[in-house]
C-alpha cells in the first residue's frame, strides 16, 4: 500500500509519519520537498504529484493555520485551505484513493455551552474558519471516499504550543493573566495520528464509515484551567516557577484581528461508536507531552 502524506513537518504530520508507516510505503511531502510537489500554492503541481504516485490513501495534514494573519491574507488562506484541497479531492477520486483531511471547530460560531455535533449548523466567525469549511465542502463534493476529522486545541511536544509558552512566561513573571471564557479539549497530535491510523484500517473493510467526524480528547477545560494544570504538573516534576498568581480574564481583554469561539467543545460520540474506540481524557496527553518536554530540559 502507498500512502501520500502532505504537511509532513507540521505537528500532526510529524506524528503521522510514524503512525502511517505500519501500512506500507509513506511518501511524506512538505512545501519544499525535492522529488514531488508538496507546495499548496502550486495546485497544478499537487495534482500532478497525485496522478504520478497514484496512492491508495492521501492524508492531508497541511493547512494555513495563522488565524489572525488570515484576516489580511485571505487569498493565501483560501488557496491553501480550500482551493488546493478541492484539487486534491478531484485527483483522489480520479485515482480511487481514500482522502483523509483535518478540519476545525472554527467552522462553528462558538456559541452555546454544549459540545457540537457533526450535524449542527455551521457559521464561521473568521476567515480561517470560512476557508476550512470551504475545504470540507469541496471534499464532499468531489471525493465521496473521504474521512474528515474536525479537531481543536491541537498540541505536540514538537514546535510551539500553549503549555510551552505558559511555562516560559511562568518562569519570568510573578503574575499571569489567562483567558477563562473559551472552552475546549486540548488534543495531542499523537492521539490524532493514532486515531487516524485506526480509522483508515477500519475503513478498508467498512466503506460505510466514510464521512465527517469530530475528533478531540475527552473532557473539557479553559485556557486558564489548562495553564494551571501545566504549572501543577511542572512543579510536581521539580520545575521552579516564578509565577505566584494566575488571573482569569475575558477574551475581550486580549483583542485580536480574528474573533475566537467561546465554545470549542466537540461531541465525539459518532467517532467512538463508528470506530469502536474510547478516547482518553485531555490531561493524559498533556501530561505525556510535559513529561517529554520537561525531561528534555532537566
Amino acid at each position: 500500500m502507498t500512502i501520500l502524506l502532505f504537511g509532513k513537518n507540521g505537528q500532526v504530520g510529524w506524528e503521522l509519519q510514524r503512525a502511517l508507516s505500519y501500512f506500507g510505503e509513506v511518501i511524506a511531502l512538505d512545501s519544499d520537498s525535492p522529488d514531488y510537489c508538496g507546495d499548496f500554492l502550486n495546485p497544478a503541481g499537487i495534482e500532478q504529484t497525485i496522478l504520478d504516485i497514484k496512492p491508495d490513501v492521501i492524508v492531508n495534514a497541511a493547512a494555513y493555520t495563522a488565524v489572525d494573519q488570515a484576516e489580511s491574507d485571505q487569498q493565501t488562506a483560501m488557496m491553501v485551505n480550500a482551493d488546493t484541497v478541492g484539487v486534491i479531492a478531484k485527483a483522489a477520486h480520479q485515482v480511487n484513493a481514500l482522502l483523509v483531511h483535518y478540519s476545525t471547530d472554527y467552522v462553528f460560531d462558538g456559541s452555546g455551552e454544549t459540545p457540537r455535533q457533526e450535524t449542527d449548523a455551521v457559521a464561521p466567525l473568521n476567515v480561517y474558519g470560512q476557508t476550512k469549511l470551504q475545504g470540507e465542502e469541496l471534499i464532499r463534493q468531489h471525493c465521496p471516499k473521504h474521512l474528515i476529522f474536525r479537531t481543536s486545541w491541537v498540541f505536540a511536544s514538537r514546535g510551539k504550543n500553549f503549555a510551552g509558552t505558559m511555562l516560559k512566561l511562568a518562569q519570568e513573571r510573578e503574575v499571569l493573566s489567562v483567558v477563562a471564557d473559551q472552552h475546549g479539549a486540548p488534543t495531542s497530535a499523537e492521539l490524532l495520528a493514532d486515531c487516524t491510523t485506526l480509522a483508515i484500517r477500519h475503513s478498508f473493510d467498512n466503506p460505510d464509515c466514510y464521512g465527517l467526524y469530530h475528533l478531540v480528547a475527552k473532557g473539557e477545560t479553559t485556557w486558564f484551567e489548562y495553564a494551571k494544570y501545566v504549572f501543577e504538573v511542572a512543579r510536581e516534576s521539580g520545575v521552579e516557577l516564578a509565577v505566584k498568581e494566575v488571573k482569569p480574564v475575558a477574551t475581550s481583554e486580549f483583542p485580536v484581528p480574528a474573533p475566537r469561539p467561546g465554545n470549542s467543545r466537540l461531541n465525539t460520540r459518532h467517532f467512538e461508536q463508528t470506530f469502536h474506540l474510547n478516547l482518553p481524557d485531555w490531561r493524559l496527553g498533556v501530561s505525556r507531552m510535559l513529561a517529554e518536554t520537561l525531561g528534555s530540559t532537566s
